[in-house]
């Protein structure tokens, strides 16, 4: 029986690979203001109704959980794991190229995406940089929600 167990541990965990959020992008970090002018990175959220809300954010900010804290509906299911596409949001064109190409877990998210564009991105892997300086960010008028029930997440 042991034997069995042990077989299937080793198969099960060579079969599934799971994506580990850095500890630095937890959520915590974006809980806290920047220290310093030189380490703010401001950010535009365009919101579903069209209306803009600018943050200070800083180096290193998550744009997800960023939204997060200044109570920005932005969902984020998976909480940054790359298991959903629920932060789906749109990068302004001038700051698309500024942006690391995403990694093949996000590109088979966003084609889970409804109403995908070609500026489309994650924002649980956008990391705020000072190239990014400026970034306008817009949310889909529609997005896939795991919560169904009317239940409006909120920050850890």
């Amino acid at each position: 029986m042991r034997l069995m167990l042990a077989v299937r541990q080793r198969v099960c965990s060579s079969i599934r690979s799971i994506h580990r959020t850095n500890l630095f992008l937890s959520g915590d970090y974006e809980m806290q203001d920047p220290k310093s002018e030189e380490e703010v990175v401001n950010i535009t959220y365009v919101l579903r109704d069209g209306t803009e809300k600018r943050i200070r954010g800083k180096i290193g900010d998550n744009v997800m959980y960023l939204a997060h804290r200044h109570g920005i509906e932005l969902e984020g299911a998976c909480e940054a794991s790359l298991a959903c596409s629920t932060c789906h949001v749109y990068v302004d064109e001038p700051f698309v190229n500024r942006l690391k190409n995403p990694v093949e877990e996000e590109e088979d998210m966003l084609d889970m995406a409804p109403a995908l564009q070609p500026n489309s991105r994650l924002s649980c892997q956008i990391i705020l940089s000072k190239e990014l300086e400026g970034i306008k960010v817009t949310l889909p008028k529609i997005t896939r929600n795991f919560y169904c029930d009317g239940h409006v997440p909120k920050p850890h």
